[in-house]
């Protein structure tokens, strides 16, 4: 058997493009909502509020951004 022999299938056919997600700014922005919520515990409310808004609305923009990447891959596309 040769080394390079990949007979499961755990590799794309020769040709077949590899799906990269579009660069975005939200993951950062999203983690720092979170770092600014969890560093105001010790400092006021106001903060902490602000931060988990920023979390959450980030949040909520990344995962329609995924949703939508998700739906324009080609329909014969499986994960395996």
């Amino acid at each position: 058997m040769n080394d390079f022999d990949d007979s499961n299938g755990t590799t794309p056919p020769v040709g077949e493009e590899i799906h990269m997600p579009a660069p975005s700014i939200l993951p950062l922005i999203n983690a720092a909502g979170l770092a600014l919520a969890i560093v105001s515990l010790t400092l006021t409310w106001y903060l902490v509020a602000f931060g988990l808004i920023v979390f959450l609305w980030t949040a909520l923009l990344w995962i329609r951004d995924v949703r939508r990447d998700i739906a324009q891959l080609p329909l014969d596309h499986s994960s395996h």
